[in-house]
């Protein structure tokens, strides 16, 4: 057929019909039932044979893992410090003393998280000795008792407003957790401002002190109930400032195998935010 020669509609119709059933061969698409029985029959087998095998090497890797302590941890032996309430911009804190809106947010969420530390919310837990890691055996672990008013003026329960409404806010400092951490020596969280003449910083408990009996921890399965020690910061400005602004470094100190200074890591054991309180 040459390229003058065009198929007519009629023909090219016919042709078509003929390649989805042809009658007298019985193929339906250019093959017999038997061929593609044959085809369905081994994409069967080959894709079931793949979801045997995935299905198998993810049974085989899950034996593996525990479903109360991760089997693989992170090989940092000194946490990271974190900050609360969380603030809106990164590490800054910023409101205003004539505008209770402006700090309303941070109150609510400091209510928020130390609700659970109140001592109705730890009445199951234990009251532990003081000064010593609480070590045990399992299979049960108690959790240690964090009374709130240790945070003395930052507790809320004198202070309702935690020194927001007075330009002298309070942000907690907590540590991170780490399966199994056992701190030497005396831990606390220790804060300085960068510029004293501009701020001074009072932290509860006392000198920042945490106390080891709140280590080590065991797990979220494991630990039910656990609270987390937390140090309280309430920063203090010059009252002669119109705008109070000031820089706080927090770091992790008083325990030997806990550091707070890395070349690879300038975050390592401490943590660096910043509070502004405009009139």
């Amino acid at each position: 057929m040459t390229k003058k020669d065009k198929k007519s509609f009629n023909q090219s119709l016919a042709e078509w019909k003929l390649f989805i059933y042809n009658p007298t061969t019985r193929e339906f698409l250019g093959r017999t039932a038997k061929s593609w029985g044959l085809i369905l029959l081994f994409y069967l087998v080959f894709y079931g044979f793949l979801a045997a095998l995935f299905s198998f090497t993810m049974w085989a890797m899950l034996q593996t893992l525990n479903d109360e302590v991760p089997k693989y941890r992170d090989q940092i032996p000194t946490p990271g410090l974190m900050v609360f309430p969380k603030p809106v911009t990164a590490l800054e804190y910023s409101f205003s003393l004539s505008d209770s809106r402006s700090y309303e947010g941070y109150v609510r969420d400091l209510d928020n998280f130390l609700k659970s530390y109140d001592l109705e919310e730890q009445k199951n837990l234990t009251a532990c000795p003081d000064g010593a890691l609480f070590e045990q055996k399992g299979p049960v672990y108690s959790a240690c008792q964090f009374p709130r008013h240790l945070l003395k003026e930052c507790s809320g329960q004198n202070d309702t407003e935690y020194g927001y409404s007075r330009g002298s806010p309070c942000i907690l400092v907590k540590m991170n957790r780490i399966i199994g951490l056992k701190p030497k020596g005396q831990p606390r969280i220790t804060c300085t401002p960068k510029d004293e003449r501009t701020a001074l910083i009072t932290t509860y408990p006392s000198g920042g002190h945490i106390d080891l009996k709140y280590f080590p921890y065991y797990g979220k399965k494991l630990h039910v109930g656990y609270r987390q020690p937390v140090v309280a910061v309430q920063a203090s400005f010059n009252l002669n400032n119109t705008r109070k602004e000031a820089t706080f470094d927090c770091i992790i100190d008083g325990s030997p195998n806990l550091k707070n200074k890395d070349d690879r890591d300038k975050f390592l054991g401490r943590v660096t935010f910043k509070i502004t309180v405009n009139a």
